[in-house]
């Protein structure tokens, strides 16, 4: 029977059975199959795969498989040139926008405190995350690895961790953007630009003691929130200085 061998690299690792982590292994090819299905069957999401190199040479998801190939898998690069090697996709993706499953709605906010793009809703389905990361290029987070497997689905990235604030530090590193946090840039409740505000534009929706006590004001641009020097805002600080640490 035809075979082919792999090694995949970093932390592709995550998805494969045990005894395939970080050594080269061979398979036996049963069908005549792409590149794409094959990998899938091992478990591994294609969205979490940049590079593929098949007997040294780069291919897209469509290369069928050939009797023994050498095939070797690497995760997604966001810190990296690696444009000479690139066939999956026309750049490496450098825009953060992301897109969240039902079960990250704490990580949605703590992204949203540090000024990242961050659609969230907790009765959006996978077929609406599917659609949503499609068309609007935006990077899919889940602890659903099925729904990576779409393959409408051209970025995305499984969350390892399940404690929220674990989460946070984890796609930070993932994707490289401690250098690109922005506190106080969107509205935690509705991902809206968060914009400086006169205080006398506000004066009247404003609370009698906020506006005793405060001076300084920001203002969500589509709901309306407003936000002020207050606990919530001493808490978004807390979290940006315990990230860049």
């Amino acid at each position: 029977m035809p075979q082919v061998h792999f090694r995949f690299y970093a932390e592709l690792n995550d998805f494969l059975k045990v005894g395939q982590h970080h050594k080269r292994f061979t398979i036996d090819l049963d069908r005549r199959t792409s590149i794409k299905d094959l990998i899938e069957s091992l478990g591994v999401p294609h969205t979490e795969v940049e590079v593929i190199l098949v007997n040294g040479h780069s291919v897209d998801f469509s290369y069928i498989v050939k009797d023994n190939d050498d095939i070797s898998v690497y995760p997604v690069f966001e810190t990296v040139d690696i444009t000479p090697l690139l066939k999956l996709r026309s750049q490496p993706l450098r825009t953060m926008h992301f897109v969240l499953d039902c079960h990250l709605g704490r990580l949605a906010r703590y992204l949203r405190q540090l000024g990242f793009d961050t659609l969230y809703r907790n009765d959006y389905d996978d077929e609406t995350l599917a659609q949503i990361s499609a068309k609007e290029h935006r990077i899919l987070l889940t602890r659903d690895r099925s729904l990576l497997k779409r393959s409408i689905i051209t970025h995305g990235y499984f969350v390892r961790e399940s404690d929220p604030r674990k989460q946070l530090d984890e796609v930070l590193n993932r994707f490289d953007l401690k250098n690109s946090i922005t506190p106080f840039g969107r509205c935690t409740r509705c991902n809206g630009i968060v914009v400086p505000v006169d205080k006398e534009t506000i004066d009247d929706q404003l609370e009698p003691k906020t506006r005793k006590y405060f001076d300084t004001f920001w203002q969500c641009s589509e709901c309306k929130q407003i936000y002020w020097e207050g606990s919530h805002v001493d808490k978004m600080h807390e979290l940006n200085l315990e990230v860049m640490q």
